[in-house]
């Protein structure tokens, strides 16, 4: 069973920085492409990153461009999100998400219902 786990949330405050993590299981991680995505309290899910899976080109949507970079391990089947500079409206569930193909195009148009696999999420709450 194809299976994609978050974890790495929590709380922390303004200016703080988290590690979020995506472990792949149950397929061939190089045959997707991986993105994050976030979703505040009464908000819609807006996506945030995404790694390609062959070239491993990342591409960041506006509000974390500067402040989160996505990596991946290939040896441990895991993505990585590294959260910096955290503020207020960061806050949100963090889901993982996969997509079969060789590009982050469905993530570029903004496109999440393209997105195969979710994982459940990890909560991201940063006071201020």
């Amino acid at each position: 069973e194809v299976q994609l786990v978050e974890s790495g949330g929590g709380l922390v405050q303004v200016g703080e920085s988290l590690r979020l993590s995506c472990t792949v299981s149950g397929f061939t991680f190089d045959d997707y492409a991986i993105a994050w995505f976030r979703q505040a309290p009464g908000k819609g899910r807006e996506g945030v990153s995404c790694i390609a899976p062959t070239d491993g080109r990342a591409y960041y949507t506006d509000p974390v461009k500067g402040r989160f970079a996505i990596s991946s391990d290939k040896v441990k089947n895991t993505m990585y999100l590294q959260m910096n500079s955290l503020k207020p409206e960061d806050t949100a569930v963090y889901y993982c998400a996969a997509e079969w193909g060789d590009d982050c195009m469905d993530f570029e148009d903004n496109d999440h219902s393209a997105m195969d696999y979710w994982g459940n999420g990890t909560l991201v709450t940063v006071s201020s």
